[in-house]
């Protein structure tokens, strides 16, 4: 029988109960978000769903002027689906969605996940010394 796939910006789809539960419990660098901001970061943001037969297992967020600037956030794919090639095709969803293709710099950050984005042109930092950040505790 074969797996249905389906990566959608429809923000109806979500499920926010999964987004929470990982982004909140799961993931390195949200761990202990609040429901009420991971909201309102759904809200304010293009969003990709990536479904498997019809169940969320994965999430993306971009925050972006659709113009010149987008940064990926939030990425993730259910640790019990990986390994079957959602994140490529999470990433490339994202990469080539036809309102982000005017767009001169792309962002990220990751710990640990590299390798997926290096396959789409990522790099490290060119110029690191002209980025500034404010983190909040």
């Amino acid at each position: 029988m074969e797996t249905s796939i389906q990566i959608s910006t429809d923000k109806s789809l979500l499920d926010v109960g999964i987004v929470y539960d990982f982004l909140s419990n799961q993931s390195y660098w949200a761990k202990g978000r609040s429901l009420d901001t991971i909201q309102r970061s759904i809200e304010n943001s293009l969003c990709f769903g990536v479904y498997l037969d019809g169940k969320q297992v994965g999430f993306a967020r971009v925050v972006t002027d659709y113009a010149v600037f987008a940064w990926i956030m939030d990425v993730f794919i259910d640790p019990n689906f990986r390994g079957l090639g959602l994140g490529k095709k999470l990433i490339h969803a994202i990469k080539s969605h036809e309102d982000l293709q005017t767009l001169y710099r792309w962002g990220l950050a990751t710990t640990d996940a590299h390798g997926l984005y290096q396959q789409f042109g990522f790099k490290p930092l060119s110029t690191p010394h002209k980025m500034m950040e404010i983190l909040s505790e």
